[in-house]
């Protein structure tokens, strides 16, 4: 029995809470540090009653499995029970345990790179707070076993995601369209392809692989870029839908194969389920106001914790969230063809990826039509990797210091900023209309920027121009 003060175990091992959950290198994450956060987030939480379950599920990272297992022993050391879902996208999981009215631990690294991984923690009714983080980072926990064989896994998880979108959506919706699935190591990837089809549509699985593939919804890379058009082209593609790795934010390509940004994403799905307010990071793109479509839009830091304190805090009408990323988190008051959609304060993939399908069909257009009289405000975003944090604090605090600091970066290729928000970060709007977005993430050592201007060549090369300037 070894004694773990967790405060402690976070300085000593690098693994630590970020905007998702605790995240960390692989070669940091081990047995004992899995099962240490498992215990906290029982004891810290007070969930620890006889035949309390917790639901358990794991993305296809070739890490997730032990990871899984040293949480596997946590939760058997504290008197609860495991219920194993097995290889499933965190949405999945966490309507799982909403339905159920149990907690869910999620092993999931998310998008970053496959040597890192994370664990992400629900209440029953959703994920955990800053409060929850705090209670459990605060916890002292005493360590037994650091490692279980994983049980059998239950299918209901999965089955009862499934049946919330081929139940929602019209049968038929998606007759006659050839729709791709750039399915690469997606925990999502099989039940995208079952909803699609159960809707009707042609689907095409495209680049399935067992190795793990860590693609960044925020900063997707040339090379994804053109595989999408070439596959647009090459299979004659309606559209083209993939995930993240672990299924709980769209990539969704046009017609053309051309990747839509995810606050457009989050816009477009907002408007199709019937949303009144709006909450979403500031980083977004400033049309979801110029839109008029909102009777009000509450701008949050980055990361999901905040956009669920904000949807909380609205009393009536129907409620949305969604982030640069794409994910999409359903408040309540929302629809579908008069049908209510029941709240999953999660990020969600499969939501806004159907919900722009059916929204085309229901307008009679290609996807790229959807864009068409939205107005002309364009985002990009990219990060430099493995940029130590303490880097970017130190870069952040000298732009913001010193009211000239800026021309030592851009020059005067961009005039004089008309406003700094250090919401998250320091977003820098400029006379010209231009916006310069930087921030430290919070999920691995990386410097995100984001850009927006009034055309999207523009917004690119704001960003390419300010990492390659800081990069040096």
């Amino acid at each position: 029995m070894t004694t773990i003060n967790i405060q402690q175990m976070m300085a000593d091992s690098g693994v630590a809470f970020g905007t998702s959950g605790a995240r960390g290198l692989v070669s940091q994450m081990s047995g004992e540090v899995c099962a240490a956060y498992t215990l906290a987030f029982i004891q810290g939480l007070n969930l620890a009653r006889r035949g309390q379950r917790i639901a358990l599920g794991m993305d296809l990272r070739p890490s997730s499995p032990e990871i899984a297992q040293a949480c596997v022993a946590g939760i058997r050391q504290s008197g609860c029970e495991v219920d194993f879902c097995g290889v499933l996208p965190t949405p999945a999981l966490a309507l799982y345990a909403l339905v159920e009215g149990i907690p869910a631990i999620m092993v999931t690294g998310s998008h970053i790179p496959f040597d890192r991984n994370g664990i992400k923690f629900y209440r029953a009714d959703g994920e955990i707070s800053k409060a929850d983080e705090a209670a459990m980072t605060g916890a002292t926990v005493e360590v037994d076993s650091v490692t279980a064989e994983l049980p059998a896994v239950n299918p209901a998880a999965l089955d009862q995601y499934r049946q919330r979108y081929s139940k929602l959506f019209a049968r038929d919706l998606l007759a006659g369209w050839r729709v791709g699935v750039y399915e690469h190591s997606s925990a999502a990837r099989d039940v995208l392809k079952e909803v699609l089809a159960e809707l009707g549509a042609e689907v095409i699985g495209l680049e399935r692989t067992d190795t793990f593939v860590p693609i960044d919804t925020e900063a997707v890379g040339e090379a994804d870029r053109q595989r999408g058009r070439n596959w647009a082209a090459e299979y004659k593609l309606d559209a083209l839908i993939s995930t993240d790795g672990d299924g709980d934010r769209p990539l969704i390509g046009d017609e053309h194969g051309e990747w839509l940004r995810g606050d457009i994403v989050g816009l477009l799905c907002a408007k199709f389920l019937g949303a009144d307010t709006v909450v979403t990071p500031v980083s977004c793109n400033s049309a979801i106001e110029a839109s008029g479509w909102f009777r009000q839009v509450i701008r949050t830091r980055i990361g999901s914790p905040y956009v669920i304190a904000g949807m909380e805090q609205v009393a009536a009408g129907g409620v949305a969230g969604f982030e640069a990323n794409g994910g999409f988190l359903a408040g309540n008051g929302l629809s579908v063809d008069a049908k209510s959609l029941a709240a999953l304060p999660t990020r969600d993939s499969l939501l806004p990826a159907l919900a722009l399908l059916a929204m085309a069909r229901g307008q009679g257009v290609k996807l790229s039509g959807l864009l068409q009289g939205l107005p002309q405000r364009f985002t990009a975003s990219d990060r430099i990797q493995e940029f130590p944090v303490a880097n970017s604090r130190a870069l952040l605090d000298r732009l913001q210091a010193d009211d000239t600091a800026y021309r030592g970066l851009w020059g005067d290729s961009l005039g004089a900023p008309v406003n700094k928000d250090t919401t998250d970060g320091l977003r820098l709007t400029f006379a010209s209309g231009d916006i310069v977005h930087l921030r430290p993430s919070g999920n691995a050592p990386e410097l995100r920027c984001y850009a927006e201007a009034g055309d999207s060549d523009r917004a690119q090369s704001l960003v390419a121009e300010t990492l390659r300037r800081i990069a040096g």
